[in-house]
């Protein structure tokens, strides 16, 4: 709980100023972050070293600006990153960059989502459930698709904050549920 309210306070402070320089800086630091976490995840070793209290704060920060030079930050976010070091909260740089992208999800007016169906589907079939939600939603929809065949057919349509579970593997287990209670 409390790293959420930390990255949380962290995030909401660098998308205030990004805010404040416009559309084109809040995208640049969103898409800078990403690829910040992006790197530390593709790197384990790098993340561990500086998130770990033995390694110095200088040495960080030398690794950080080599990291940020070549994603070519702006100076605001090296200077946000460098007081990451310096409070020594580099371990929330992964929920700062989630919350940011929430943050700049709502402030772009798109809703990010995910669709688990039991087969692939087809292009088509995306497209057209994909425009359905948006014209329900009233929103920008970004969705991913994912196939998990535990759910024997129908789907799992998780869009924002909501899940609505029309797959098989849930109806069968209301029914039996129902059968319990001998309704």
């Amino acid at each position: 709980m409390i790293n959420t309210v930390v990255a949380r306070r962290y995030a909401n402070a660098i998308f205030a100023l990004g805010k404040e320089e416009g559309e084109q800086a809040l995208s640049a630091r969103g898409a800078c972050l990403a690829s910040l976490g992006e790197m530390l995840a593709a790197a384990p070793d790098l993340g561990q070293t500086l998130k770990s209290p033995v390694i110095g704060v200088e040495e960080k920060k030398a690794v950080l600006g080599k990291l940020l030079d070549k994603l070519k930050a702006d100076q605001t976010m090296r200077n946000f990153c460098f007081l990451l070091a310096d409070k020594e909260r580099l371990a929330f740089l992964d929920e700062i960059a989630a919350w940011y992208g929430k943050m700049l999800d709502e402030a772009k007016g798109i809703l990010r989502g995910q669709c688990i169906t039991a087969v692939k589907l087809s292009n088509d079939k995306k497209a057209k459930l994909k425009d359905a939600l948006q014209k329900k939603a009233g929103a920008d929809i970004e969705l991913t698709f994912a196939v998990d065949k535990d759910i024997l057919g129908g789907m799992v349509l998780k869009l924002g904050d909501r899940v609505l579970d029309a797959s098989l593997r849930a109806q069968l287990g209301i029914l039996r549920e129902t059968f319990k209670r001998g309704e």
